[in-house]
């Protein structure tokens, strides 16, 4: 089996054209899976350099194989199974701002530069207030470490209008590229930044609002051998993802020119408006996986399959889908329930093991971006509780009491969240348990000790779900 790296694989050589916030599976299952396609079918001819968004050390596997791996695709497309690898060479390399600030700067400076893609998850655009310009401490948030950039780019450029630079994130927020814009020009503010920064920004950078859509498991911890064995590369990299993509970005016909994607045949969608694309796909796909991580979990299950594989449990996901998230949409139901089936599909796929304790990453954000919505509409629109999707957040705060029969959950997320739910745990009275959980407007953006029944309803799930286990409440 050989070494996946240079000395190996004849990696071109390309101008870079895209900064990349995040080193994460999806991005590179994703977009660069992408940019590798358009530099293989159209004139595109552009590299990736990765930003690292935490303050970490470069992973081993990215230097030791040139930033070169696979992407396996695996799943149904147009009826068919289909198992397709697909070799990526276009990450030319990675920065560390937390290492070198400068260097990460530096990159602000070349005229090459033409996009910037992120994905930090729901909680990652984000202003802090706190969060201060002081001399040598590189920013504290994805959006603040932009703004810096940004800065630079401008002062190198004089002000200068041209070189557009075109800011599209992939973070599962509405108006992404909208919030994004306002944190940074709310860094501008704070940091008292030249007025003719904002006027530069107005007119030379598109902050665009995008709409993603793969599940990409990520990596195949329990048939790496087998792959790497097919592949006869030792590649350590390796992202599945299914067949299914779809790239939805709020743009003009400049941008299309100069992002070739569907010319080079790929499902991305240049439109006015992603919002019907965007509830369609956050409500029904990414509130369906959330809504069962707490309830599979708690089950037993470990992985999306197993969950669909359950019939009980997989009519729960379906009535879950059909009768408590469609009915609160307003797009054409033919349209709805075939998206539906779709997601249904994918969700089957055999060849993707999507570990529940993956997407249970920030669940709480997850929960109030994905599912949250749905239930509050369903309220106000037939005026009941819809009763699976509050079995949902019953298991989701049992979840993040961070123990489960003896065994640790994944609980993933801020210090923060995680500490709230550990002291908030530690109440004997479950009713004043629940109702200082659902009245941190932090956690849901509202008090939901105002919808009525169901700070009650929850009491009642969290004691089913103890008394199903003979389990105390703590």
């Amino acid at each position: 089996m050989k070494k996946l790296n240079k000395k190996s694989i004849d990696k071109p050589v390309r101008p870079i054209k895209v900064l990349q916030f995040g080193t994460g599976n999806f991005l590179r299952g994703f977009a660069d899976w992408m940019i590798e396609i358009m530099n293989e079918k159209t004139d595109f001819n552009g590299s990736v350099k990765i930003v690292l968004n935490q303050s970490q050390k470069v992973p081993e596997a990215f230097l030791s194989q040139d930033c070169l791996y696979h992407v396996i695709i695996q799943g149904f497309e147009n009826g068919q199974l289909i198992n397709k690898k697909k070799l990526i060479t276009s990450i030319e390399g990675i920065v560390n701002p937390f290492e070198s600030f400068d260097s990460f700067l530096r990159l602000a400076e070349s005229p090459e530069l033409k996009f910037i893609i992120s994905n930090t998850t729901e909680s990652g655009i984000i202003f802090d207030p706190s969060d201060l310009p002081d001399t040598g401490t590189i920013p504290r948030t994805f959006p603040g470490r932009l703004t810096a950039f940004l800065l630079r780019k401008y002062e190198h450029n004089n002000g200068n209008a041209s070189n557009k630079l075109y800011i599209i994130p992939c973070e599962l927020i509405e108006k992404n590229g909208e919030v994004l814009k306002s944190a940074i020009l709310a860094y501008s503010e704070l940091w008292k930044l030249p007025l003719g920064f904002n006027a530069w920004l107005k007119s030379s950078v598109v902050f665009c609002n995008s709409l993603v859509d793969r599940i990409v498991p990520g990596f195949p911890k329990e048939k790496i051998s087998e792959i790497q064995k097919e592949l006869d590369y030792e590649d350590n990299l390796i992202v599945m993802a299914e067949p299914f993509h779809l790239w939805v970005i709020e743009g003009k016909q400049e941008l299309k020119d100069i992002f070739p994607a569907e010319l080079a045949g790929l499902n991305v969608k240049f439109v006015q408006d992603i919002q019907p694309y965007r509830t369609r796909k956050v409500r029904i796909l990414n509130g369906a996986h959330t809504a069962m991580v707490p309830l599979g979990y708690l089950k037993g299950f470990r992985t999306v399959k197993d969950c669909i594989e359950d019939k009980e449990f997989f009519n729960t996901i379906h009535t879950i889908i059909y009768k408590e998230i469609i009915p609160t949409l307003d797009l054409p139901e033919t349209e709805l329930t075939q998206f539906a089936e779709d997601v249904l599909d994918r969700f089957k796929n055999p060849f993707i093991r999507h570990e529940l304790a993956s997407i249970a990453l920030h669940s709480v954000s997850k929960f109030k971006v994905r599912v949250l919505p749905s239930l509050l509409v369903y309220v106000e629109k037939f005026g009941a509780l819809p009763t699976l999707l509050v079995e949902s957040l019953s298991a989701l705060l049992v979840f993040y009491r961070g123990e489960w029969q003896g065994k640790t959950l994944p609980v993933n997320d801020d210090q923060e969240i995680i500490s709230f739910f550990r002291e908030a745990w530690k109440d004997d009275d479950l009713v004043s348990f629940v109702q200082k959980v659902l009245a941190n407007e932090k956690l849901w953006g509202k008090n939901l000790n105002h919808v009525e029944g169901l700070s009650d309803k929850v009491v009642l799930n969290i004691q089913s779900i103890f008394n199903a286990h003979n389990f105390p409440k703590a």
